[in-house]
Formats: structure tokens, C-alpha cells, sequence
């Protein structure tokens, strides 16, 4: 079951996060196009963010025409934000790779949580968000869910700016 219900996040923290971020360095982008990191990514990308994918495993040098880097040390930039897209049971060594590149966020996908990992950013004084999708997030604040049909609270037919 996911936390989300339970895991509260104000929308004008949220919005503030995603417009101030232009690089994301996202942990586990897929080089498949049917994986729900791919579409994500994807989708951020034509909303003008950059994606970097990070992937130890994949042989592909190249995903969404991304130069693929095997973790974040071998970035030679700071991301805006770190966005992490594996298992639970991985996800502390992760956060603590995060922690000492400091970004801006540090953003865990739906269904991945650490309440140590939020307690260590806000230690750090970096942003934190988990059991949340940027993807899905941005499409819910800018009104686009509503697009695709699904009721998304927000009325207006003025485009809305992140």
C-alpha cells in the first residue's frame, strides 16, 4: 500500500521545487520504453527539464539522448534535483550519494520511502520529497491531468506556471 494518502506535501512547496529545478539526475532511468521511469523522464524532458539518466547496470551509453553515467560521483555538475527511482532496500546508500552532491531536492518515486533519508535532508537543509511522482505532480499543478480526464481540482483556462 502506498503512503501517499498519509504523506502530506503543500502544492506551493511542491510547485516551488519543480520550478526551480532545470536538472534532474534520475537513478534508475530505464532504457526501456515501457518502464514507468522511461515515461517519466520522457515526459519531463519535453517540459524543458533535462534529464541525466543514472544506471550502473544498462550497456547503453545513450538513454532519451542522454549521456548514461553509473552514479551521480561521475557527474562533473551538481543536479537541481536527484530523483530516485529504485527499490526500498537500495535506497539509503543512494540518498547518502545524494546528500553529498547536495542538490537542491532529493525526490523518491511513488511507492519508495525513508523517514531516515528525510530526516538526513533536512539535516542537510535540502528539499525532500518521497512516495511522489514528479511527472505526475507537475501534470496535476499545471492542470494537464485534467486533460487526460482525470479530475485534477484545478478549473481554470488559463495555463498555469510552475
Amino acid at each position: 500500500m502506498s503512503a501517499s494518502k498519509t504523506i502530506e506535501y503543500e502544492d506551493e512547496y511542491l510547485r516551488n521545487i519543480l520550478s526551480n529545478t532545470k536538472t534532474i539526475a534520475m537513478i534508475g532511468l530505464s532504457p526501456d520504453e515501457n518502464r514507468p521511469s522511461n515515461f517519466a523522464a520522457k515526459y519531463l524532458q519535453m517540459k524543458g527539464y533535462r534529464v541525466i539518466p543514472i544506471n550502473p547496470i544498462t550497456k547503453r551509453k545513450y538513454i532519451l539522448k542522454e549521456k548514461v553515467y553509473s552514479s551521480l560521483f561521475d557527474l562533473n555538475f551538481k543536479p537541481d534535483m536527484v530523483d530516485i527511482f529504485i527499490k526500498n532496500e537500495k535506497l539509503l546508500p543512494i540518498i547518502n550519494d545524494a546528500l553529498i552532491i547536495r542538490p537542491k531536492t532529493i525526490w523518491l518515486q511513488i511507492g519508495v520511502i525513508s523517514k531516515t533519508g528525510k530526516k538526513k535532508a533536512k539535516n542537510a537543509n535540502i528539499k525532500f520529497v518521497m512516495d511522489r511522482c514528479p511527472k505526475i505532480e507537475y501534470a496535476r499543478l499545471s492542470g494537464e491531468l485534467g486533460w487526460g480526464g482525470i479530475n485534477s481540482g484545478i478549473i481554470s483556462s488559463k495555463k498555469i506556471n510552475l
